[in-house]
């Protein structure tokens, strides 16, 4: 198996590409914990190249972003963007809508930690405008 220079730096493989219906640009998923009925929880690598995001969208049972690479960006309704970097913990409460993805030229990657799984784990909503992406400060 060819491994590139990018992945020897990386703790987790890429992953799958994500589904262009939730990402704007190129964003790769792997599963580190599928979703497991007893511990209700689901557990995600997720890598965005620059400028990827996904979409706005829900948890039903909250999130727990935890920033491993990179920097990026995290935005709740409502509210202006947040700037993401190494270390950086977001907890998200149920039902909260938001997005989060890689800035404008920075590579980004968090572990994504779903809670609460036993109501839901993901409702997507419409993309992140291009206006929207642009407006931090």
């Amino acid at each position: 198996m060819k491994t590139s220079e990018n992945q020897l730096n990386e703790i987790f493989p890429k992953g799958d590409l994500a589904s262009a219906d939730y990402f704007t640009g190129k964003a790769w998923v792997k599963m580190l914990v599928p979703n497991d009925p007893i511990l209700n929880t689901a557990v995600g690598n997720v890598v965005f190249e620059p400028g990827a995001r996904n979409n706005w969208h829900t948890h039903p049972g909250g999130q727990i972003l935890i920033v491993t690479h990179g920097t990026g960006y995290y935005q709740e309704v409502g509210k202006p963007i947040q700037l993401l970097q190494v270390g950086d913990v977001i907890n998200i409460p149920p039902l909260l809508k938001h997005w989060h993805g890689a800035s404008h030229n920075s590579e980004f990657t968090h572990i994504a930690i779903s809670t609460n799984t036993q109501t839901g784990i993901v409702d997507w909503l419409e993309p992140v405008t291009d206006e929207q992406y642009n407006s931090f400060q």
